[in-house]
């Protein structure tokens, strides 16, 4: 039985709650993403920061569609597409 206002889409029976998370597999970790080095990312609007990284994945064209994608998702924000800090591509916002 799913328990009320879970979040969750499906919970094994008498399951307390979300499912174990793997140690050290986070975003900010990374030896988690070594064989992942292609990276989308969301600037703050000063530039001064990523504020969020939307995508990451092993395949260039996956990074590319995710960060062309970005780019029409958030038309005024600062976006770069990186292969291992590197980066290969960026969309300046238009100034005001």
């Amino acid at each position: 039985m799913i328990a009320q206002g879970t979040p969750w889409l499906a919970m094994a029976a008498g399951s307390e709650g979300p499912p174990p998370r793997v140690p050290g597999a986070g975003i900010g970790d990374p030896q988690a993403h070594e064989d992942l080095p292609y990276t989308v990312e969301i600037w703050d609007e000063t530039k001064h920061g990523v504020e969020s990284v939307v995508a990451v994945t092993a395949s260039s064209s996956i990074g590319y569609a995710a960060y062309y994608a970005a780019t029409r998702e958030y038309p005024d924000r600062y976006i770069t597409l990186r292969f291992k800090g590197d980066v290969l591509i960026r969309w300046n916002a238009p100034a005001h």
